[in-house]
């Protein structure tokens, strides 16, 4: 684990905000030279501290305004049957984000949709399709009450903050 220090957290605030600002920016608003930033970001990008950059877009903005939260059960919870259905989940493109969990269901899955009846094709045609689902548990989001992308890293990560 790399050792990060309050310069270290300012890149990654500002970069979590906007992670197409330029490096010159980048530079001015941490108060380091645009060599000494460059250098901060490249070593942060190689620790694995920065594991990427995307462009978020806005779901309703594209036809697909509804988040369906799906719980998942599987048959069996062998690590061969985990595996089989990690494996063909990972072909539903509609499923954004997919959780191992510990409690009543193996999986939680958020999945994009246009409509209902768009979300009525993806559970018939694909996730009650996938190996080893012994059930399927569907929630729709009414609307987003908060939605963050930037990471609240603690205080305590930066040992050499002050």
């Amino acid at each position: 684990m790399m050792s990060l220090d309050r310069i270290d957290h300012a890149i990654l605030h500002e970069l979590q905000l906007d992670g197409r600002i330029s490096n010159v920016r980048l530079a001015e608003r941490v108060n380091l030279s645009e060599s000494a930033c460059l250098r901060r970001v490249r070593l942060l990008q190689e620790a694995g501290v920065i594991g990427g950059y995307v462009m978020l877009i806005n779901q309703a903005a594209v036809g697909l305004p509804g988040n369906v939260f799906v719980e998942i059960a599987l048959n069996r919870q062998r690590r061969e049957d985990q595996d089989e259905f990690e494996s063909a989940l990972a072909q539903v493109p509609e499923v954004m984000e997919c959780y191992l969990m510990s409690g009543d269901y193996d999986y939680l899955l958020r999945v994009v949709v246009a409509d209902a009846a768009d979300y009525e094709r993806i559970h018939h045609e694909q996730l009650t399709t996938l190996p080893g689902v012994a059930r399927v548990k569907s929630s729709f989001a009414l609307r987003a009450v908060t939605k963050r992308t930037e990471l609240p890293i603690p205080a305590w990560y930066f040992p050499h903050a002050l």
